[in-house]
């Protein structure tokens, strides 16, 4: 349904083949990795890849590469993620360690939210935090989330942050 999304700074592109060796290299970085299962191989970033460029092409909502619209530097990504266990689509979201703490994270997840509501027609968007992770619990609070509930997700703890359409559009109207 939606090809590319942009911001003041940033492209939010369809993955494609081409970016593996980019991914690659992210996955095996243990910041980019950080609150996860743990660092990916290649063979498992090509599972990956493979995963949401098959959603993409079946459209469902999916992840987008987070592009540097000044470098062209492939960033990490953002988008919608389908959880396992979870009714709700989630904003999902990974930087490059060093681009964090610029607002990349925020301009992107916002993005994908608008698209979320005004393209996708979600009635509701959820984020999947671990509580340690300060920085993530950040970009879900600026996009308008609030927490929810504490669950386990993938054997950790595990903070629901959520935002409605009702709540979004209340938010865009103020």
């Amino acid at each position: 349904m939606t090809s590319s999304l942009k911001t003041e700074r940033l492209l939010l592109r369809p993955f494609r083949q081409g970016d593996l060796d980019r991914m690659s290299e992210l996955m095996a970085d243990p910041g980019f990795m950080r609150f996860s299962l743990g660092v990916y191989c290649r063979d498992q970033t090509e599972e990956f890849l493979q995963k949401v460029i098959g959603w993409d092409n079946r459209g469902i909502p999916s992840l987008f590469a987070v592009i540097l619209n000044q470098t062209r530097d492939l960033l990490g990504y953002c988008g919608f993620y389908h959880p396992e266990g979870f009714e709700d689509t989630e904003i999902g979201y990974r930087l490059d360690p060093r681009f964090w703490n610029k607002g990349f994270a925020t301009e992107a997840a916002r993005a994908v939210r608008d698209c979320g509501f005004s393209e996708w027609k979600l009635d509701r968007l959820i984020s999947l935090i671990h509580p340690e992770n300060v920085a993530s619990r950040r970009v879900a609070e600026k996009n308008g989330m609030t927490p929810e509930r504490e669950t386990t997700f993938k054997g950790f703890p595990t903070q629901v942050f959520a935002i409605s359409r009702e709540q979004w559009l209340a938010q865009s109207d103020a």
